[in-house]
């Protein structure tokens, strides 16, 4: 039995998830953020002030990952933590001074990586991609 890694849809994926990831890192490290941190970001710039909980259901993410990701964006200034206000084990994810002011420029940068990435497809083509991507994770998620 053999493999051909460049017909393999995982490998693909995986080899460009990895050049997607350096090549927003160049540009966001300036920043004072890096990739790990991005999801949680974009879903706080979205909606400030969720819980952990809500954090990794949205994210779709380990409770230990999203938990270490906090705490390194609290311990780099991006977030703090205040009490729920009706639930005491709760804490409310706060965003930073600091990570509002770089919003603009990280969604730029992103935006900028996605542009390189995309340049040679048409405006449909950008289209399907999108769509096949999305229906693969939905497909992965069923199992």
């Amino acid at each position: 039995m053999s493999f051909d890694h460049n017909s393999s849809a995982g490998y693909l994926v995986n080899h460009m998830a990895r050049l997607f990831f350096e090549e927003l890192r160049k540009r966001i490290e300036p920043l004072g953020i890096v990739p790990g941190q991005f999801p949680a970001l974009l879903a706080l710039w979205q909606k400030d002030g969720q819980t952990q909980k809500e954090l990794v259901e949205a994210l779709d993410v380990e409770q230990a990952t999203m938990a270490n990701t906090l705490n390194r964006m609290e311990r780099d200034g991006l977030i703090i933590r205040k009490d729920h206000p009706t639930d005491g084990r709760a804490k409310i994810i706060c965003l930073t001074d600091k990570a509002q002011s770089v919003r603009d420029d990280a969604y730029a940068y992103a935006n900028s990586v996605n542009d390189i990435a995309l340049a040679d497809f048409t405006p449909e083509e950008r289209e399907m991609f999108m769509h096949f991507m999305r229906r693969t994770i939905r497909a992965l998620k069923a199992g």
